[in-house]
C-alpha cells in the first residue's frame, strides 16, 4: 500500500470511529425533577431515576433537581437503589452553576471539576461542594437541605 492511500484510509477510520463515539455520549439523556419542597427539604419518587426501554427499565447514574425555591440546582447521584448523593451545583471557587456530566461535575466558567460525591479532582477550586443528607422513605428520597453531609 502507498503512504497516501495509508494515511487517507487511516485517517478516515480514526475520524469515523471518534465522530461515532461523541455521538454514543450524547445519546446520553440528563433527566431532571423537580421534586417537592417541604419543610427543611425535597422529596422525589425513586422512580424518577427509572428510564423505561422497551420491556426493560434501568436507572440515570443522576438527575438533577431544578426547583424556582433553590438558587442552584442539586444533583443527585444513584450509586444504588439504597445508596444516594445529593450536591448542590455552586462551585466552591468563584460561584458558577456547574454542569454534569455522566460522574463528575464540571464549571464551566474556570474549569473546575468535581467527582460524583462533590470533592474536587482539578481546580482552581480548592474546596469540595456542598452535600446534603439524602433520607430514603419507602420509595421516596428526602434531600434534608438544613444541613450539610
Amino acid at each position: 500500500m502507498h503512504r497516501r492511500a495509508f494515511l487517507k484510509n487511516g485517517c478516515t477510520v480514526c475520524l469515523s470511529a471518534t465522530v461515532l463515539s461523541a455521538m454514543a455520549a450524547s445519546c446520553n439523556i440528563t433527566q431532571y425533577a423537580s421534586g417537592t419542597l417541604v419543610k427543611d427539604g425535597i422529596t422525589l419518587n425513586k422512580n424518577d431515576f427509572a428510564i423505561k426501554k422497551n420491556q426493560s427499565t434501568a436507572y440515570s447514574s443522576f438527575i438533577i433537581v431544578r426547583n424556582d425555591a433553590l438558587l442552584f440546582p442539586i444533583c443527585i447521584y444513584r450509586f444504588d437503589e439504597n445508596e444516594y448523593c445529593a450536591i448542590w451545583m455552586k462551585c466552591a471557587h468563584q460561584g458558577a452553576e456547574l454542569n454534569a456530566s455522566g460522574d463528575k461535575l464540571q464549571c464551566p466558567a474556570h474549569g473546575s471539576e468535581y467527582n460524583n460525591k462533590g470533592e474536587v479532582t482539578h481546580g482552581p477550586a480548592t474546596s469540595n461542594l456542598r452535600t446534603f443528607p439524602v433520607i430514603i422513605r419507602s420509595n421516596e428520597l428526602f434531600i434534608d437541605l438544613r444541613k450539610e453531609s
